[in-house]
């Protein structure tokens, strides 16, 4: 079992930054391979960014891609996402999500292990 925690959601205005944090804890986290995800009202959850679990190998959606900046600290047990030039777009629930198993980015939401509870990003105009 591994439990993911979010934090660092909030409101910001367009063209500013957040960074989100995800604390995970019941397994060595070293061996897990971390991802975010984001889901808008009446969209599907979305692939945003993920990482192996060395850190070795990162891989961003187009979307984001020069835009945002997933990190770990193993040290810590925790993954970031560092957002930048926030987007009204970029509006929605994000998820932190753990994969359990060979050291690649899979980016669909199915592969994924375990989930946090998610935690709110709204990028105003």
């Amino acid at each position: 079992q591994v439990q993911l925690v979010e934090f660092g959601g909030g409101l910001v205005q367009a063209g500013g930054s957040l960074r989100l944090s995800c604390a995970a804890s019941g397994r060595t986290f070293s061996s897990i391979n971390m991802g975010w995800f984001r889901q808008a009202p009446g969209k599907e959850r979305e692939f945003v960014a993920g990482m192996t679990w060395s850190g070795a190998s990162t891989y961003d959606a187009d979307s984001v891609k020069g835009r945002f900046t997933i990190s770990r600290d193993n040290a810590k047990n925790t993954v970031y996402l560092q957002m930048n030039s926030l987007k009204p777009e970029d509006t929605a629930v994000y998820y932190c999500a753990a994969r359990i198993g060979g050291p690649i980015i899979v980016t669909i939401r199915g592969a994924y292990d375990y989930w946090g509870q998610g935690t709110q990003v709204t990028v105003s105009s």
